[in-house]
């Protein structure tokens, strides 16, 4: 009887052993011996550190990515210049020695905004600086030439419906924070287009301008007509409106060449470490390979890209193998809706149990503050005991929401998910703009950011225990 009692309970232990922890699993480890294990690491988390920050790598994060941009430039969705940045990031990332290395095929948008203009010609003639938006439609060759409507909301826009129609509506919305106000970004065009207006001018969602249009993706709706649509300068909105509001009539040529193509073929770019003692089990670390055709997608999102690429580089450089494998993603096609991280999701869900934690840097890499976390308080009371493995560059915090674009879906179905959390201070001076270049970059900011991202991801693959779902 003892010996039949032991074979079960032989067979029942590989069961716990690296499985997600439960606060009453057989293997269940307290959190008093998890709190012992993460201190453990605390030489592991100081080479790291000193890796990247004082050591060899020391600026390679920065100068690995301005190479990058400054060879391939902006990297729109169903571009060339995407696909060049694939077969560089393919090439590259088997040079630096990575393991799995390989293409997984997607399809996504394929957009191009052509040549596109617009000139105010009353009260005066004026250059209107602007870039279309993502996946609008293009106005007749000569143009679309109408007088102006000028509203500061969906809420007054309704209210004077019979004004818009034949009109070109611009909206001057005062920027709140990037999620309250994209909305004019994303539905201006089709709320304008419910009321007849023949296209909108969407005042750029930005924090500062310096003249400078913010472009993104927007989207239309079924039932409603697809009218023109482009972002314009904080600068012209407002001058627009102050015109308005003296009873000044505007009128404007807008000509837009955009065209929208089938969806084309791409792929999201892979490359591992593998686990030495759990190698299905992933830590996933991601950020964004596509950027807008503005700029040089050199914040947006090359240096989350990078410092993700960096994490791999310097658990490798060390001589570690955590026991859980350490995957790097390069989504593509993130800027029109996550496209390619959602067919990832759909090709990989079945595996959702061995998915450990997603991780995406997609809000800049300025100073770093922090661990910006989505999932459970007991997953959140292991990551504060990691991040205290930063205090030598005082980078401890935890905050709230840490899904990304890219990672929602797996955060959606229960996986813990983690962002990177810097100064974005300035962040949406520079975004979806011609000033997100290199020159928005720092060098020791992308060093301390690549330690965050490193000591975090290694020491979740490498412990015994699966986080907590």
């Amino acid at each position: 009887m003892k010996f039949l009692f032991l074979i079960a309970f032989i067979h029942l232990l590989p069961q716990c052993t690296g499985k997600p922890l439960r606060w009453d699993d057989c293997h269940q480890h307290t959190f008093k011996e998890i709190k012992r294990e993460i201190a453990g690491y605390s030489d592991i988390a100081k080479a790291i550190i000193n890796l990247a920050v004082y050591g060899n790598a020391q600026n390679r994060s920065y100068e690995r990515l301005a190479r990058f941009v400054d060879t391939i430039g902006p990297r729109l969705s169903g571009s060339k210049n995407l696909e060049m940045a694939i077969k560089y990031m393919f090439s590259v990332l088997q040079d630096d020695g990575l393991e799995n290395v390989h293409l997984e095929p997607v399809k996504v948008p394929h957009w191009e905004r052509g040549e596109e203009s617009a000139m105010m010609l009353a009260p005066r003639n004026h250059s209107i600086v602007i870039l279309g938006l993502g996946s609008s439609v293009a106005t007749p060759p000569e143009g679309i030439t109408a007088e102006v409507l000028v509203v500061t909301s969906f809420d007054e826009l309704q209210k004077r419906a019979q004004d818009a129609k034949g009109k070109i509506v611009v909206y001057n919305q005062p920027f709140i924070s990037y999620k309250e106000t994209v909305k004019y970004r994303l539905l201006g065009a089709a709320e304008a287009g419910k009321v007849g207006a023949v296209a909108s001018l969407i005042r750029s969602i930005a924090s500062f301008s310096v003249n400078s249009p913010h472009t993104g993706w927007q989207q239309y709706q079924s039932d409603v007509p697809k009218i023109p649509t482009a972002c314009i300068s904080v600068e012209d909105a407002e001058m627009m409106a102050r015109m308005s509001s003296r009873g000044t009539k505007i009128v404007v040529t807008l000509k837009m060449g955009a065209k929208t193509y089938p969806d084309t073929g791409s792929f999201n770019t892979v490359a591992e470490i593998v686990g030495s003692k759990y190698p299905e089990q992933v830590v996933l670390v991601s950020g964004h390979l596509d950027s807008w055709d503005v700029g040089q997608g050199a914040m947006d999102d090359g240096g989350g890209a990078f410092i993700s690429w960096e994490a791999l580089s310097l658990i490798k450089d060390l001589g570690l193998r955590p026991k859980r494998t350490l995957r790097l993603v390069l989504w593509t096609a993130e800027e029109p809706g996550g496209v390619g991280a959602e067919q990832y999701y759909q090709l990989h869900k079945d595996n959702i149990s061995n998915f450990d934690i997603v991780m995406e840097s997609d809000s800049g890499t300025f100073m770093p503050m922090g661990l910006a976390f989505t999932g459970s308080d007991k997953v959140r009371a292991i990551l504060k005991e990691i991040m205290q493995l930063l205090q030598p560059i005082n980078v401890t915090n935890i905050y709230e929401n840490g899904s990304e674009t890219d990672t929602e879906y797996w955060v959606r179905d229960g996986v813990p998910g983690a962002s990177l959390r810097d100064d974005i201070s300035k962040y949406f001076w520079f975004h979806h703009s011609q000033g997100d270049t290199m020159t928005v970059q720092d060098p020791s900011q992308m060093n301390l950011c690549a330690a965050v991202w490193t000591v975090v991801s290694y020491v979740i693959a490498d412990m015994e225990e699966m986080l907590p779902r």
